[in-house]
């Protein structure tokens, strides 16, 4: 299924709400995330994972051209039912700690796209290993709530290492750079704003979403600025006309390292759905 060129924000919705998901599909969202997981409770699983499969199997969602659609599972049997649906663009695999588990999902769900996510301290220091552990693996992310119980961590710095140490993973691993886990106070859109410019200084690039009005604040947190185009502009066109390091005249230094940022900053800028 198609997507667009770089996704920014991706969309949670629960997997026993189905009328919430289609609505959801409606959203802007880059993606949607049906998640069979922590929105489900125990007893409506069964039936989540049903609905799901019935959405899944819908000639709409399974339209080249829609929006991509996810499953976070809970379990194996999720990754049995739902693998072979048409409508299925990728699965988010919840508290990974070990490329042996991604072998064994990679296994019953040949050619599906996978998403581990790591939750645990555990999965922290094996975070090179499950992003290289198979080449259906497309990228990698944290789960901060579950990782920041698991250390301890009270404020939000505490998380910056394994946010650094997970985009350190994916770029050895030559996957897409990480995508930011929720932020879970949808009514502070400010807060939302300045976490994302933090995590876009750590290497993230874009994030999670638990409500469609967190969706425009993280699109422009990760798109660059008119003013970061203009910039990567002048460099690239520095490049073109003058082979080699150089000066520009307002003193900046280019290199091939600052030519390639600067080319990556104009894709991003010109990439839509």
């Amino acid at each position: 299924m198609n997507g667009p060129a770089v996704a920014l924000t991706w969309l949670y919705v629960p997997g026993d709400r189905p009328e919430v998901v289609r609505k959801a599909l409606g959203s802007g969202a880059d993606v949607v995330i049906i998640d069979l997981e922590d929105a489900v409770a125990p007893d409506r699983k069964e039936y989540a994972r049903s609905a799901t499969a019935e959405l899944l199997s819908d000639p709409v969602t399974a339209d080249p051209m829609a929006v991509p659609v996810h499953v976070r599972v809970h379990g194996e049997d999720d990754v049995k039912a739902l693998a072979g649906l048409a409508g299925l663009s990728g699965m988010r695999l919840p508290k990974i700690t070990h490329a042996a588990s991604v072998h064994h999902v990679a296994a019953l769900a040949p050619g599906v796209p996978l998403y581990p996510l790591l939750e645990s301290a555990l999965a922290i220091e094996h975070a090179y290993s499950i992003a290289g552990a198979h080449h259906s693996v497309r990228g990698v992310a944290l789960g901060e709530a579950d990782l920041r119980a698991d250390l301890g961590v009270r404020d939000d710095a505490g998380l910056d290492w394994p946010r650094s140490r997970v985009v350190v993973a994916a770029r050895a691993a030559g996957l897409d750079p990480p995508v930011m886990s929720v932020y879970t106070d949808v009514r502070d859109l400010s807060g939302l704003r300045s976490s994302c410019a933090h995590g876009r200084d750590l290497g993230l690039l874009g994030r999670a979403a638990i409500h469609p009005r967190q969706l425009p604040v993280i699109e422009r947190a990760f798109r660059p600025t008119s003013r970061e185009v203009e910039a990567a502009e002048q460099i690239v066109e520095a490049s073109r006309a003058e082979a080699g390091a150089q000066a520009l005249p307002d003193g900046r230094f280019v290199d091939a390292a600052v030519v390639a940022t600067a080319e990556r900053t104009l894709a991003l800028a010109r990439s839509r759905r």
